[in-house]
Formats: C-alpha cells, sequence, structure tokens
C-alpha cells in the first residue's frame, strides 16, 4: 500500500468524522459561551432582543407586512452589533483571561488563598467580623445587583480595609471571581435549614450556609465575637480552623471542578461545647 490510498483513506475516513468534529466544535463553543454569560445582566437583554425579533417576525408573516419581514430578515449586522456592545464588558473580561488563562492560573489561585488566608488571620487575632465568598463554577452575579460593584485586584489589605468596622462596606459580604474582588456589601441568602443548627451560630455563618446551598462557592467565615476562623462549602461548615489547615482546605477546594456533593467528604459539622455567640 502506497503513500497515495494511505492519503485516500485518511481523506475518506475525515469526511465522515468531520462532521460529527464540527458538531462537537459547535456545541463545546456554545457551551462555553452561555457558562461564561451566566447569570450576567446582558444575557436577560439579549434573550428580550431575540424574544422581539421572533414576535414581530411571526406577527409580520401572519399580516403580510414585507416590509417588517425584509428588515428582520436583513437585521443579521444589525444584532452582531448590539451583541457587541451588550457584552462589551463580559467580552473585555473573556479577551483578559485569555491572555493568561491556563499557565497562570494555578500561580493566581495561590496568591489568592495566600491573600485571603492572611487577611482571614489578621482579622481573626483583632476579632475582626468577615464574610468572604470565593466564587467556583456557578455565578452569583444576581446577588451582585444591589451590593457595591469592585474591581479591585485581591489582596490582604484590601479585604481587611474593607471588614474593617467603621467602613461602609464592612456589613455583609465580599465576592472573590478569579483574581478580582468584584463586589462588597453583598447581602446573602441565609440557609434554609435554620432550624437544625446551633443558636450559637450567627447570621455571617447562616449567610455562608446559605450561599453554599445554593452554590458551589467556598466561603470564609471570621467571628465578630471570638475570631474564630470558619470555611463553609456545599451546605457544610467547618469551624476554628488553623492557618495551615485554612489554606489547605481552600486549596483543595479551589481546586475541584465538580460538585460539592461529590467533593466534600472530609467536611463534617463541627460543634463546639461552649456558650458562645457567633456572629
Amino acid at each position: 500500500m502506497d503513500w497515495s490510498e494511505i492519503a485516500g483513506m485518511i481523506q475518506t475516513v475525515w469526511k465522515v468524522v468531520c462532521p460529527f468534529a464540527e458538531i462537537g466544535i459547535l456545541a463545546f463553543l456554545i457551551y462555553e459561551v452561555l457558562y461564561f454569560l451566566r447569570g450576567s445582566r446582558g444575557v436577560y437583554v439579549l434573550t428580550g432582543v431575540i424574544m422581539a425579533l421572533i414576535g414581530m417576525s411571526l406577527l409580520a408573516d401572519l399580516l403580510n407586512f414585507e416590509v417588517i419581514s425584509r428588515l428582520i430578515s436583513e437585521s443579521g449586522v444589525v444584532l452582531a452589533v448590539a451583541i457587541i456592545v451588550i457584552f462589551q464588558p463580559e467580552l473585555r473580561r473573556a479577551f483578559a483571561q485569555l491572555g493568561s488563562y491556563t499557565f497562570l492560573r494555578g500561580k493566581r489561585r495561590r496568591e489568592i488563598i495566600s491573600e485571603v488566608v492572611a487577611a482571614a488571620m489578621d482579622m481573626s487575632r483583632r476579632k475582626c467580623g468577615a464574610l468572604i465568598v470565593l466564587e467556583r463554577r456557578i455565578g452569583m452575579r444576581a446577588l451582585e445587583e444591589d451590593a457595591v460593584r469592585l474591581d479591585i485586584k485581591v489582596n490582604a489589605l484590601v479585604l481587611e480595609s474593607i471588614f474593617y468596622p467603621n467602613s461602609p462596606l464592612h456589613d455583609g459580604a465580599v465576592i472573590i471571581r478569579d483574581n478580582r474582588i468584584v463586589a462588597a456589601r453583598v447581602i446573602l441568602p441565609l440557609t434554609r435549614n435554620g432550624e437544625t443548627l446551633s443558636k450559637r451560630l450567627g447570621t455571617r455563618h447562616r449567610a455562608a450556609l446559605g450561599v453554599s446551598e445554593e452554590t458551589d462557592a467556598v466561603v470564609v467565615v471570621v467571628s465578630e465575637e471570638t475570631g474564630i476562623i470558619s470555611i463553609c462549602s456545599g451546605g457544610v461548615l467547618k469551624r476554628d480552623l488553623p492557618p495551615e489547615q485554612l489554606e489547605n482546605y481552600l486549596s483543595e477546594l479551589m481546586a475541584q471542578t465538580r460538585t460539592e456533593s461529590t467533593a466534600l467528604p472530609l467536611f463534617m459539622m463541627e460543634e463546639k461545647n461552649n456558650t458562645e455567640d457567633f456572629r
């Protein structure tokens, strides 16, 4: 069998495989785009525009409006420009992430964890309450609607400044997405299982449990009364963590890509036999 026959066989096989490869690539791209745009306000705007176009198209066909039908059929360029305008912040963020995505991701994650641990330990020593939410795969943009929007690189000093008692942003939580602090003074949903929790757990811990039940976020809580550091994920709370253990747990959780129900066998609810009030 010479090279021409081999090339012919490869070409024949590729003609069969090519449609499936195209479908796979398109499905992957559509999934990634939808995942990247999850929870953003632009999705609802785009959905409204598409629904309006579909409605107008059906109405024009039903009533034989030729001019409107012609305009709608040739509105592809306008729709493309509208998409660019609507999703300008998301597109800018996507290109920024693409420039440093793979080879810097692990290093950035370690830097973020180090900054969060340093801030938590310092606030623990000063008994400064804090609620830090690290977003993973499930977006939380809906929670940011009534919060204070930020765009600050994660830094221990910035986190401590936000949660300083006299700071106007210290109430509520902060959300960290990728390597940025994207929102402060975020109001989180309280846990749905509040009646089963210890009455010594205050609002911060209940909010941490609540957001971890609804998303796959990892939440770090510093008690204002005791300075005790807790970590919460998958609706499960781990309390009174030393620095090394906190860093290890954060590293494990932030490296996981599966859902919290299969990724948290090491967490158990830990109760303490004391009368401290955790807020």
